[in-house]
């Protein structure tokens, strides 16, 4: 399954939040240097649906904010 993620680096709150269009927007408190917040982002998305980190691959986006996550 293929998802579109919006990632909001420096946020307040690490938090998953699914818009009613199908984009999924990840707040997380990590800056966005040295892929620190993808990993970040990596793990919340493992959380919220239920499945290990290592099943998630980063398809498009390694620098953007707009995301392609296979999971």
């Amino acid at each position: 399954m293929k998802v579109s993620v919006r990632v909001i680096p420096r946020a307040k709150l690490n938090r998953v939040d699914v818009q009613p269009d199908g984009i999924v927007r990840v707040h997380t408190t990590t800056a966005p240097t040295d892929g620190r917040a993808t990993a970040d982002v990596i793990k919340m998305l493992a959380a919220h649906y239920g499945v290990p980190k290592t099943s998630i691959k980063l398809i498009r986006g390694a620098t953007s904010r707009d995301k392609v996550f296979e999971i």
